[in-house]
């Protein structure tokens, strides 16, 4: 008897076995991916990133999850350049946006971004033209998931960190990646804002955090699949 196996990059695998061929379609992995920013003003080590790189360094999402990061610069025509093609070369189903929040008190979930009003210079000091994300965009658009049922959730998966989701997100960096990710359509989004490093949590503290969010995510992008 003779065993064949051949492995493709289809996630199919074959075998030969009597003359007979059988076919095993093996279900893709789970792809996500997990962006961070990269430092501005007195933020020289942005926790967003320190956290992301932490939570992809302690077991990241699973076996069961495809995972990417990566670092963002902070600023808007790397934002508009990066992650359409972002979207594009690792086509995930989830994409992740992670930033830092001076005034943030809890890991917090952004359920919408805004089209207008970016009239804070980033770090090269140059705003979006007419402080504007996309022109003919919609005002605001809101995340496809129920971003408050995914606090819950996640909260009595990490009940010593506090989790909450907002309707404002700054009109800075942070807001304008996540309205450029919302308006391309082409997966699910979502913005996780978190408090700068040691004010309130550990960064292992908000690596767990992060983790279990977009864990919570998945489930529910899974469930309405």
């Amino acid at each position: 008897m003779n065993l064949m196996l051949h492995n493709f990059p289809n996630f199919c695998s074959f075998y030969k076995k009597s003359g007979c061929v059988a076919v095993f379609t093996m279900t893709p992995p789970f792809k996500v991916v997990v962006t961070g920013f990269g430092p501005f003003r007195d933020h020289k080590v942005n926790a967003s990133w320190v956290a992301v790189q932490l939570m992809q360094k302690t077991g990241g999402l699973g076996d069961d999850v495809d995972l990417e990061i990566h670092e963002i610069p902070v600023e808007y025509a790397t934002v508009d350049h990066n992650v359409p093609k972002i979207w594009k070369s690792d086509k995930p189903k989830l994409m992740v946006h992670v930033g830092v929040s001076g005034r943030a008190r809890a890991i917090t979930l952004e359920e919408c971004a805004r089209n207008t009003s970016y009239e804070t210079p980033d770090v090269k000091g140059r705003c979006p033209k007419k402080n504007c994300c996309k022109k003919s965009g919609p005002d605001c658009i809101e995340s496809l998931l129920d971003l408050r049922k995914v606090a819950e959730e996640a909260k009595e998966m990490e009940p010593d960190i506090q989790i909450e989701t907002s309707h404002d997100a700054g009109r800075y960096l942070c807001e304008y990646i996540y309205y450029t990710s919302l308006q391309l359509q082409l997966g699910y989004s979502a913005f996780i804002h978190v408090p700068p490093l040691k004010r309130v949590y550990t960064d292992k503290q908000l690596a767990d955090g992060i983790r279990a969010v977009i864990l919570k995510m998945i489930q529910q992008i899974q469930e309405k699949s």
